[in-house]
């Protein structure tokens, strides 16, 4: 059901931008814009629902070098520049020659997300989670994160002027409960997994009014931020649309909305309408949405995480079936890998193209030379990976896999024993 309505002003004219309502992505049935995430009709997921205007590709290559420059297409007011905010995306599109060229790919981008302002993409979700709140009046801006939403929340909410609270599980890795301790003194360890966090924070939002918290009472409009990086891949490969995209899958979101985005950008007009196949990428730990994508069956069966892809560890992943929509629709798939199989898509990744990933990067670039090995993936289509987060904040996933190749005594005798040079 919906949470409860949060204590606030009247929302002002445009606080949404061209966002016309909340619509049931299983019945249809709308409801007026507010802190609702759940349809009352048949409680499936609420999402945005727009009327959008004329965009021109030279409007938003005028606009600044961030998500507001698609501002037009997001749940944000006009003047969304002039909020505080940590003003995250347009991050880097690399071609990947080197990481290509060891896997047997013809044409590889990797959309690296890590150079964002917490170092994951999670910015962009939160960024429009803000703006939301901001116009509902919110006082307390929370979530439940397996880390590096953690992270961004924190460091939006500190940039903003508004109390935050985190709830993380109470196993998760050190850099990131540090980088979110640095922002917030209101960071919570719950003992349990990412599944029973999200539990409690669905109660707590049951029953503290003026609270937003970004994936469950205000989660159609942090999911929208995950758009962007559709909408970036598309501008920034000359406005036009790749023909295989791997994009990790934690509850499924990014890939939903990454699909929606080059839907949006096809309708506009802004891009060449033309068949693309999207692939998810899970870790065995915790791939129920893999499992479910190989036995050919619709329902996902919700699992207890036990992987090093800690950010990935969501044992039931609230958009799990819209993922399997997705990539069966477009001709693509869901793979898993084995923690050691990320642990070495880590190094593949650090070796070939010099970008450090975290384990979700690990997991993704791993699940891709899986596609490739298994013929799942068509090494003559142009391919673009996603990595989502830096592999500074998950150190201890390959900190016994890389070491020194030597300790030796400061001349040149010693170096030349090693036989390195």
């Amino acid at each position: 059901m919906s949470a409860p309505t949060l204590e606030r002003p009247a929302l002002r004219a445009g606080a949404f931008g061209h966002a016309t309502a909340l619509s049931c992505r299983e019945c249809g049935h709308r409801v007026d814009l507010g802190p609702h995430y759940a349809c009352p009709e048949c409680f499936g997921p609420l999402e945005i629902a727009y009327d959008f205007p004329r965009v021109t590709r030279e409007q938003i290559e005028a606009g600044p070098r961030n998500i507001w420059r698609y501002k037009a297409l997001l749940p944000v007011p006009d003047d969304i520049e002039t909020s505080p905010n940590t003003e995250p995306g347009f991050t880097r599109l690399l071609p990947a020659q080197n990481l290509a060229a060891e896997l047997g790919l013809a044409k590889l981008w990797v959309k690296d997300d890590s150079t964002n302002p917490t170092n994951s993409f999670k910015d962009r979700v939160v960024a429009c989670a803000l703006s939301a709140a901001r116009e509902f009046g919110s006082k307390v801006f929370a979530c439940p994160s397996t880390g590096n939403l953690a992270n961004a929340v924190a460091a939006a909410g500190a940039r903003a002027g508004i109390k935050t609270v985190v709830l993380i599980p109470s196993n998760l890795e050190q850099p990131k409960q540090v980088n979110s301790a640095v922002f917030t003194d209101s960071l919570v360890a719950v003992e349990g997994n990412y599944d029973d966090v999200n539990k409690l924070a669905s109660e707590i939002a049951g029953e503290e009014d003026g609270w937003a918290f970004v994936n469950v009472n205000v989660r159609p409009y942090y999911a929208e931020g995950s758009k962007t990086l559709g909408y970036e891949i598309a501008e920034q490969l000359g406005w036009r649309l790749p023909d295989q995209i791997v994009i990790p899958v934690a509850s499924g979101s990014q890939l939903t909305k990454v699909h929606k985005a080059f839907q949006e950008l096809i309708a506009l007009g802004l891009v060449e309408d033309k068949p693309y196949r999207v692939f998810g990428a899970q870790a065995q730990g915790c791939s129920p949405v893999s499992v479910a994508y190989k036995a050919g069956v619709d329902a996902i069966r919700p699992v207890k995480p036990d992987t090093i892809a800690k950010s990935l560890a969501i044992g039931n992943p609230a958009d799990g079936i819209y993922v399997l929509d997705i990539c069966r629709e477009t001709g693509g798939a869901v793979e898993d890998v084995t923690d050691d199989e990320v642990r070495d898509g880590i190094v593949l990744l650090a070796r070939t193209e010099g970008i450090f990933t975290e384990t979700a990067g690990g997991t993704t670039v791993a699940v891709l030379r899986k596609l490739v090995e298994t013929g799942q993936l068509d090494t003559a289509l142009e391919t673009v990976v996603i990595n989502t987060g830096h592999g500074l904040k998950t150190l201890d996933a390959v900190s016994g896999s890389v070491a020194p190749a030597a300790t030796i005594a400061p001349s040149y005798a010693a170096f030349a024993a090693t036989g390195i040079a």
